[in-house]
């Protein structure tokens, strides 16, 4: 289902303090926005999305072995994979530790992306496979009871000590499912200092998205027991029910 601008229009109703980022896997080059003209991490690609700017990027504009190897695009060291590197940081205390990130982090598989765009909502061109939102608690807690709310499914945070990409990025179009996790844990994007901290990135697959947005049409954004009242409204649907309400 390809979403249009009328459709991505009820996101506008957070008013988030930053614009989502659309994110687009590709095989070919694209044509709907220009390559970006400096080199620098995956983290740092998406910052520069949520300043207001659509490009895409290939192999050759990434600094960091990470990303690369999370878009299936390179190996890395065999340091990395062995755990050395992540014990030398501190991030793990030994070798044996460190090198356990890599039997579990999410990885494209090699030769299926070959290039990544990105946008922000406004300048959005493409159906992204990802929307990937910085939001405050109170924000995060409508976009997650708009992905249970016909559904009933349970919300769950995936993320690792380091290599934060992988969930932000990668699990949720590999999984279809929706991730989100706390700004200022991951290692890399932490000493970056790229984005505020204890704020929530929510990533919302390409398979998700039409109904969490048809959901945020339909439900309430405030239920009625969190309104001024609240406490009423409770103790009139307990009576309703046949529930004798607490003293």
């Amino acid at each position: 289902m390809s979403l249009t601008k009328k459709d991505l229009a009820i996101l506008d109703k957070f008013d988030f303090a930053v614009q989502p980022v659309g994110v687009k896997f590709l095989v070919k080059r694209p044509d709907m926005v220009e390559r970006l003209n400096e080199n620098m991490t995956l983290c740092e690609m998406l910052k520069r999305a949520q300043e207001g700017n659509a490009f895409y990027s290939d192999k050759e504009n990434h600094t960091c072995d990470a990303g690369l190897y999370v878009l299936g695009q390179a190996d890395v060291p065999e340091p990395y994979i062995n755990g050395e590197f992540g014990a030398g940081l501190k991030i793990f205390e030994e070798p044996r530790s460190a090198s356990r990130l890599y039997q579990y982090i999410p990885r494209i598989g090699k030769g299926v992306v070959n290039y990544i765009a990105f946008s922000p909502l406004d300048k959005l061109s493409f159906d992204p496979d990802v929307l990937i939102i910085l939001s405050k608690t109170s924000q995060t807690e409508i976009l997650l009871r708009a992905m249970s709310y016909r559904t009933g499914k349970m919300w769950l945070s995936k993320y690792s000590p380091a290599i934060g990409c992988a969930w932000i990025f990668i699990y949720p179009y590999l999984s279809g499912e929706l991730n989100y996790t706390i700004t200022g844990l991951g290692h890399g994007m932490k000493r970056r200092k790229l984005f505020p901290e204890g704020q929530q990135f929510v990533s919302i697959p390409f398979d998700l998205l039409p109904s969490m947005l048809q959901t945020l049409q339909d439900m309430p954004w405030v239920t009625p027991a969190c309104k001024p009242d609240g406490m009423e409204f409770v103790r009139r649907l307990l009576i309703e029910l046949g529930i004798t309400p607490p003293l």
